[in-house]
């Protein structure tokens, strides 16, 4: 199984914008002009896994991480923003979508576009997301269109996707699993390894989305965002639809001063016609199994300390939990937990984690069986943003 190679935007720091493509492109622009900004990341990690003998016998793995390019900008009142990521294994699209905006209060995007869904921009404050990732709920990118909207205190976004950002069950790749983000991509039959390609392949499609935040606190000093998500949608295999997917959410991101607290609650159910406790997910370029539903909780807490240490300007601390249980099949219950700083210096983001789990991918387990003992992960990834 692959390290885990990714790259999110840091919190409170550089955001990822854009990717590249084959077209002409615009003359790019100073920042607050028309046209189209170029940026990237250049990302490398260290990591030593208790759970790996070898790993452990050479004292940690240092490994190249991601080279990503990035465009963002707006021509003519259509918005863009692209990404694309080479990985050492792979090379996929994390977003590309184009946006209008209808108003002041409202924009739509249309093209392969994150799913609105629970805490955003992450449920999560450290490198390695939260359980919730690994199912395809937290940083989920498919092909659709949504819409963005504010009433006052109260933020609505509806989506419509109509199927997975490879194009679903017959998109033209030659790798179902070389993607960003996670999406079930077949029924887990009995015999078949955990790890294994499926034989019997589905796909997510014509997926319904909805989520309502309200931002509370004014100006006491407390500012909350409490909300209610869920999705819907329809599975296929390559003729006809073998079941359907739900899933839904309450969640709250609250910000007190240098403190931030992160809460939520998630149910998911993969109901095929047919019956069935596992379905495949891939991601990374590589399969793994998942339970046809299950319930998973976080909690998340951080603080923000402003410094001035050399370049380093900013200290995020933080320790975020999870835990998924009530898992199809009575498998055993998950729970990662992160205990993480976060180190802003110039262009440099850094994430320091250790991370100590029980049947969670890329910490020596997986979701979709049942497992031995816990493990341990230290793991240091530093990225240059431009």
């Amino acid at each position: 199984m692959n390290i885990i190679q990714r790259m999110r935007a840091p919190v409170g720091g550089i955001l990822a914008l854009a990717a590249l493509t084959c077209l002409p492109l615009p003359a790019v622009a100073e920042d607050g002009d028309e046209g189209i900004r170029v940026g990237g990341a250049v990302r490398v990690q260290y990591s030593i896994e208790d759970y790996d003998a070898d790993n452990r016998e050479r004292g940690g793995d240092f490994d190249f991480d991601t080279f990503r390019l990035n465009l963002d900008g707006t021509v003519g009142d259509v918005t863009l923003s692209a990404e694309w990521r080479y990985y050492q294994y792979m090379q996929v699209i994390h977003h590309a979508w184009v946006g209008y905006d209808f108003s002041e209060h409202w924009q739509g995007q249309l093209g392969i576009t994150r799913v609105p869904f629970g805490n955003q921009p992450y449920n999560s404050h450290s490198y390695f997301f939260d359980t919730t990732y690994y199912v395809g709920l937290e940083d989920d990118y498919d092909m659709g269109a949504v819409l963005h909207g504010t009433l006052g205190d109260l933020n609505l976004q509806l989506g419509f996707f109509k199927n997975d950002e490879q194009g679903g069950i017959d998109g033209y790749v030659t790798d179902r699993s070389e993607r960003y983000s996670y999406d079930v991509v077949g029924v887990r039959l009995p015999g078949e390894g955990t790890f294994d390609a499926p034989a019997s392949g589905i796909a997510e499609g014509n997926t319904l989305a909805a989520r309502l935040a309200w931002t509370l606190g004014g100006d006491t000093g407390l500012k909350a965002d409490v909300g209610l998500s869920a999705l819907g949608g329809t599975l296929y295999d390559a003729s006809d639809d073998v079941g359907n997917t739900l899933a839904y959410a309450a969640h709250a991101n609250a910000d007190l001063g240098p403190w931030n607290l992160m809460l939520q609650a998630t149910r998911y159910d993969y109901e095929l016609d047919a019956g069935g406790d596992a379905l495949v997910v891939g991601a990374y370029a590589f399969f793994d199994t998942i339970p046809a539903s299950a319930t998973l909780y976080t909690a998340n807490l951080a603080y923000a300390l402003p410094v001035k240490i050399g370049p380093i300007t900013g200290l995020t601390f933080y320790n975020d939990y999870s835990l998924m249980t009530a898992k199809a099949g009575n498998l055993d219950d998950t729970f990662m937990n992160v205990l993480g700083m976060s180190i802003a210096a110039g262009g440099l983001f850094t994430y320091v984690d250790l991370v100590t789990a029980e049947n969670q991918p890329f910490i020596g387990g997986t979701l979709g069986a049942d497992g031995g003992g816990t493990s341990t992960r230290f793991n240091i990834n530093v990225g240059y943003y431009f």
